[in-house]
């Protein structure tokens, strides 16, 4: 069993509650439409999710906990983007690990059924 000390448990914890921080789906599309432009008004993230307002003003206030995005009223408007550039890079890693993930469990299958056919 490996412990943690003192001064590595609070890094842990900050990485854990990051995850939380993205650990539902209409937050991940939120933040996926964030990456194609700089600023994305309330209305349109409304229209892309087609959740009510109050579901998506939950989904945005977890964001923001987790610092994930940031917004910025524009007179009656309240605009989001990305908090930092390195959140698309998660984004973009996490595709492409998923994306491989997906292509193994899928030769692994294969391999199966031609085994289980030979017999």
């Amino acid at each position: 069993m490996s412990t943690f000390s003192a001064t590595d448990r609070p890094l842990y914890e900050v990485k854990a509650n990051l995850f939380k921080g993205l650990a539902h789906p209409v937050r991940i599309r939120v933040l996926e439409v964030l990456q194609t432009s700089p600023h994305v008004s309330v209305a349109a993230l409304l229209a892309d999710t087609g959740l009510e307002a109050s579901h998506l003003s939950q989904h945005l206030s977890v964001l923001r906990r987790h610092n994930l995005v940031v917004a910025e009223r524009r007179a009656s408007q309240v605009f989001y983007s990305l908090a930092y550039p390195q959140v698309s890079d998660l984004l973009s890693i996490a595709k492409s690990l998923l994306v491989e993930v997906l292509q193994s469990t899928q030769r692994q299958l294969a391999e199966t059924v031609n085994e289980e056919a030979t017999r």
